[in-house]
């Protein structure tokens, strides 16, 4: 009897899943929505606020050198300060540690590299 159960239950045929068939593209549909985000990206330029030269208040030329530079260069040269002197924090990379110089920019021991931007555009004017 107990056989008879098993013989019947292998015997069942299992059911599949139907699934649902996402709609074809055509190629031809494909190359042309490419080409069109192409575009859309050569046409872009980087907004003027950021390339515009920056003077650095006498802190931040203490880090980055006094001559004026775009807000983009500014941070470049921060991270690289922050890299070459190994201020990153070894257990959470996006928490800065402010030696003398960086502690007379962010009046802290310790910044989030978020925070960190909002207050190095403070010391530029």
């Amino acid at each position: 009897m107990a056989t008879a159960k098993k013989a019947a239950a292998k015997k069942a045929p299992a059911k599949k899943a139907v699934a649902a068939k996402a709609p074809a593209t055509t190629p031809a549909a494909a190359p042309a929505k490419k080409a069109a985000t192409k575009t859309v990206a050569a046409k872009r330029t980087p907004n003027a606020a950021f390339m515009k030269a920056m003077t650095p208040s006498a802190a931040l030329a203490a880090v980055i050198g006094a001559t004026p530079a775009p807000r983009t260069e500014v941070t470049k040269k921060v991270w690289e300060y922050i890299k070459k002197h190994k201020l990153q924090d070894a257990a959470n990379k996006r928490m800065i540690n402010a030696d003398a110089k960086l502690k007379a920019i962010f009046k802290k021991d310790q910044v989030s590299m978020f925070e960190m931007t909002k207050l190095i555009s403070d010391q530029l004017s």
